[in-house]
């Protein structure tokens, strides 16, 4: 009986420890939808202290018999040593993040003259000291994280499919370049560990969730989503990230997901209002967060707001993927805009100056000048909520 318990307790310990590691950071049914990631990190830290364990207690049982008992429960036993060896293989090389997500082996940015990628595709765009790239949403979607350079300083391109949240950060942890690896999620939303200290990051916020690091936070990097296209048009000289061909049959897999269509159950498109894979528009500031309907946005194209005593205005181009929110403040002037969608213009009726989709004026008095750009993300409603739990909601009229 004793050695009957001993082996139960080490089979246990050793199986169970395989599966929950990866469970809690992986989109198994039921594993991201409560706060489990301080148990995911501390099995994951000590994974060895429990492999160790488990062995102690299952390993002199299982000799003994192996040595000394009947047959049956030699094949009994031989059974779950390879039960226990599919488990270890599975969820050690096959159910991490980082082995079903690898980075690029060659990464190609081209020029718009040399560039394959179609002009509609969405991309996350990032101009720095004077140069502008763009980074395909389902080319990075795909590999989660891009690490390159723009305008001489480093920066990390993530994004989380799952949440279809696009974030661009300094990868400088205390003042030292640093190297990050897809660990798994939290929560839906992606997670990254630096090579240094193994904390844990959250890709949606920039901070470390877990480990010697947890509530610091990364820089962020300013950036915009639109259609290629109309990236293009803003950043004429920008160069773009090619599909990595060693890669085709995955990025073929996130076809559909820049118009919502895609199968997947996790990162389709809900076309009602705040659901949970809803899309909204989401801002950020001091500590404050707001959320605009995707779908008020198609309607109205153009929405004027105020948010933390800035006004603003949010605009959809005709493409029904780009967007942009500018401070509409100029000066001294609060301007109040309206839409053409068959100039695809906006004017202000303060001064009836038009402008275009840069956030520049091109006539009338204000003539030259351009609106100032506030970062916002398009992103899953669930995702925004989760991160942002007290976010306030635009609702037309209000």
């Amino acid at each position: 009986m004793k050695r009957s318990l001993l082996l139960i307790t080490g089979f246990f310990i050793l199986l169970a420890t395989e599966i929950l590691r990866v469970y809690f950071i992986m989109p198994f049914p039921g594993s991201q939808k409560s706060d489990t990631i301080q148990i995911a990190y501390f099995l994951h830290k000590y994974i060895w202290w429990f492999r160790v364990l488990g062995l102690i207690l299952f390993v002199p049982p299982m000799i003994y018999i192996f040595r000394n008992c009947r047959w049956w429960k030699k094949i009994f036993l031989a059974f779950f040593v390879l039960l226990y060896a599919t488990v270890f293989y599975a969820f050690n090389f096959k159910f991490l993040a980082d082995k079903m997500f690898y980075q690029p082996q060659k990464k190609i940015l081209a020029t718009v003259a040399a560039n394959k990628v179609d002009t509609t595709k969405l991309v996350i765009g990032v101009a720095v000291n004077g140069e502008a790239k763009a980074y395909p949403v389902e080319i990075i979607a795909y590999h989660h994280q891009v690490a390159d350079t723009v305008g001489g300083e480093p920066a990390m391109v993530t994004y989380c499919s799952v949440c279809r949240t696009g974030r661009v950060f300094s990868p400088f942890v205390n003042g030292k370049l640093e190297k990050f690896r897809l660990v798994g999620m939290d929560h839906f939303n992606a997670m990254f560990e630096d090579a240094t200290t193994k904390s844990w990051w959250r890709q949606a916020t920039g901070k470390a969730v877990a480990g010697s690091l947890k509530g610091t936070a990364l820089k962020e990097i300013e950036s915009a989503q639109m259609s290629l296209g109309a990236w293009i048009r803003k950043y004429p000289n920008t160069t773009i990230l090619q599909p990595d061909p060693a890669f085709a049959k995955q990025y073929k897999g996130l076809e559909g997901f820049d118009e919502g269509t895609i199968k997947s159950g996790l990162e389709k498109r809900d076309s009602a209002s705040w659901q949970f894979k809803s899309w909204v528009i989401g801002i950020a500031k001091n500590g404050h967060a707001k959320a605009y309907d995707w779908n008020d946005l198609e309607k109205q194209r153009v929405i004027n707001d105020t948010f933390q005593n800035t006004a603003l205005v949010l605009v959809l181009e005709n493409d029904n993927r780009s967007f942009h929110i500018w401070n509409r403040k100029l000066n001294d002037k609060l301007l109040e805009f309206t839409f053409d969608g068959a100039t695809q213009t906006l004017k202000d009726a303060t001064t009836n100056s038009v402008w275009n989709m840069n956030g520049e004026c091109v006539e009338g008095v204000l003539k030259g000048n351009r609106l100032a750009a506030i970062q916002a993300y398009q992103e899953f409603w669930h995702s925004w909520e989760s991160f942002h739990p007290a976010t306030t909601l635009y609702h037309p009229q209000q």
